[in-house]
């Protein structure tokens, strides 16, 4: 068993060029061992196998520096760098994260999650070392579909300008990013692949001038402009980079000379360096070849019978919002649906099937996926721009900029708001709440289960103004959503429980969002009054006006950031009626929260129903006397 004996890339390096292919398979059949037992991400790490072992083969890691973009195709990585033993922790409370993570290993040069980042981070070190006068190379490995963000190609444009850069950018084009890749870079790409016109050509005028040795070396001297003449290749070229390319990304004889090669002309002071490699989503495990999006992000799973459909019969709310979609698109032909490049993840499947025209996926794009939503909307268009609640974040200038200072009627379906279990701090939804609700014109809405889910997307739809309703990956308590498209009252919300403690010992407890069904059970053992916001903004002031006057405490409660959240526009309400109440906002924590399982995560916050039982009998003790209903007590 070789791979037991790679502990650091040292190791590895001290494997024969022929051990290399056994290695390989070794840590692919590991990698779908361990992923079936903890879930993650496979068919990408299935993917980029071959490539980890030449990068960290060639490369002099961690002095070279590595940095995967998005991250999720890094587990191979890990393994290599002495992470193997602790592998059956991925993705768990206190484990292994499953994106590189600077604080779990040296090897780890730049925490990643999002993607089209890794050019610029990896520009940015480079730099460094020239300035600090340090001979090493930054690597940068993106995916073909990271490189349809804008940023990746700002990236490039700075990056040519330097003639002497140590960076070496791979892309690893495997024709997916979860859904199948889309866009005008995706088809310059198969074009390069299909005949490989430059390769053809090549071999024929080597095949012709192998008999006139004096001219062939004439004509290796124009290669470069050759290429560039019959090769569609140049756009990379045209940055500034040397372009190598396209190799097999599977097979370690063409992948380890090429690195050697342009790790040594990096270093030499050649300029920034591109190689395109060709890899397969799923390489080796026969069904995550055939179905790369399914075997995307498995949950546990049995590797001879593959994945199952799960059986719980509640629907999640991204399927609520995915039928809800095309019930309205049914009934107003103006509706378009926008998703950067999340198909699946945000349910938009069966609305692409029944509304082609209508269904546009811009790639991993949210800047332009927001102007260009704002841009339909100006004409009279009505857009829903289906996106995760951590992806919005990085179109935060367009949404201000060209959907609320224009007040254009585009509403943004969050999905993935509040945490998100084992994906972590980089994907999870936690501060919509406070960065929405500061934007003037922009309407923020917080369903408490599914029924509630869409007939606030109906809501929202009908305004004429910008808007938002979030809610969380996974299911709710189940409620069943209507089959029509009902509305409800713009920024009014509804008593779920009337208070029945003395004058002097009534709590209200405000509600935003899933943790109602907490708050309410909470409610119970306090005799507490629960109220269903709905609305973060606008805010039903007349509701908390009305239970300050026969409520003497308030509590809030919501899966967002504490700062600037829901709460806090219950203060802020409250102090400009003159209200002065004791108020306990209950949210998330002012730190970035790990990967875990979600209801640990939920727990180790303190929002679940015994966290939030304390911290409300912690902040108002005087309320619970022995003359008290309180359960448990």
């Amino acid at each position: 068993m070789t791979l037991h004996s790679i502990n650091s890339p040292d190791d590895l390096k001290k494997l024969t060029r022929e051990e290399l292919p056994a290695l390989a398979d070794e840590l692919r059949q590991f990698i779908l061992d361990s992923v079936s037992k903890t879930g993650g991400h496979l068919s990408s790490n299935l993917g980029t196998v071959e490539l980890s072992i030449a990068l960290h083969y060639v490369f002099d890691t961690p002095r070279d520096r590595i940095v995967w973009d998005v991250g999720h195709q890094s587990y191979p990585h890990k393994i290599l760098t002495g992470r193997r033993d602790q592998m059956h922790t991925l993705r768990q409370f206190k484990g292994l994260s499953g994106f590189p993570h600077r604080s779990e290993s040296e090897f780890d040069a730049f925490g990643t999650g999002h993607s089209s980042t890794s050019i610029s981070a990896a520009m940015g070190m480079a730099r460094a070392f020239q300035t600090k006068g340090e001979r090493q190379v930054a690597v940068a490995v993106i995916g073909d579909s990271a490189m349809t963000g804008g940023m990746a190609f700002e990236a490039m444009n700075n990056a040519g300008v330097y003639d002497d850069l140590p960076l070496v950018v791979i892309l690893n084009d495997n024709d997916m990013s979860i859904s199948p890749a889309v866009g005008a870079l995706n088809r310059h790409l198969a074009r390069l692949l299909s005949g490989n016109i430059y390769s053809a050509t090549k071999k024929g005028i080597d095949s012709v001038l192998s008999i006139a040795p004096p001219l062939r070396e004439f004509a290796k001297r124009l290669e470069d402009h050759a290429k560039g003449m019959v090769s569609p290749s140049t756009i990379f070229q045209e940055f500034g980079f040397n372009y190598f390319g396209p190799i097999d990304g599977h097979d370690l004889d063409a992948l380890i000379p090429m690195l050697q090669n342009v790790r040594r002309l990096a270093l030499e002071g050649r300029g920034p360096q591109f190689l395109h490699v060709v890899t397969k989503k799923g390489q080796g495990y026969e069904l995550a070849e055939a179905d790369p999006v399914l075997y995307h992000g498995p949950s546990k799973f049995d590797p001879e019978q593959g994945v199952k459909k799960s059986l719980t019969s509640k629907k999640t709310f991204t399927q609520v919002f995915g039928e809800w979609l095309c019930d309205m698109a049914h009934a107003d032909p103006l509706l378009v649906g926008i998703t950067p490049a999340m198909r699946e993840g945000s349910g938009l499947v069966d609305f692409e099937k029944n509304f082609p025209k209508r269904y546009y996926d811009v790639g991993i794009a949210e800047q332009h996926a927001v102007t260009f939503a704002a841009g339909m909307a100006c004409e009279g268009m009505k857009p829903v721009v289906a996106i995760y609640s951590t992806f919005l974040q990085r179109a935060y200038d367009q949404l201000i900029h060209d959907v609320a200072l224009q007040d254009l009627p585009v509403l943004f379906a969050l999905d993935r708001a509040g945490l998100v279990g084992a994906d972590g701090a980089t994907h999870a939804g936690a501060y919509d709440i406070p960065f929405l609700r500061c934007i003037p014109n922009m309407l923020v809405m917080t369903p408490a289960d599914e029924a509630e889910c869409r007939d606030l997307l109906t809501t929202a739809f009908h305004q004429p103004h910008p808007s938002a309703v979030r809610y969380p990956r996974g299911s709710g308590v189940g409620t069943i959503p209507s089959t029509e498209l009902r509305t409800v009252p713009l920024g009014k919300g509804e008593i779920r429980r009337q208070s029945t403690a003395p004058s002097g010992e009534r709590v209200a407890i405000l509600a935003f969002g899933t943790l109602l069904y907490s708050a309410l059970e909470v409610a119970e053992g306090i005799n507490a009054s629960v109220a269903n916001m709905r609305f973060v903004k606008p805010l039903d002031v007349d509701l908390i006006k009305s239970l300050a006057a026969d409520h003497d405490y308030f509590v809030t409660v919501e899966d967002g950031a504490i700062q600037g959240g829901a709460g806090s526009a219950c203060l802020e309400a409250l102090s400009a009626l003159d209200i002065h109440k004791p108020l306990l906002q209950l949210g998330l924590p002012d730190v970035f929260v790990e990967h875990g399982d979600y209801q640990l995560l939920m727990t180790k916050c303190g929002l679940d129903v015994e966290g939030m039982t304390n911290s409300i009998k912690q902040r108002f003790p005087a309320i619970f006397s022995a003359n008290s209903v309180v359960s448990g007590k």
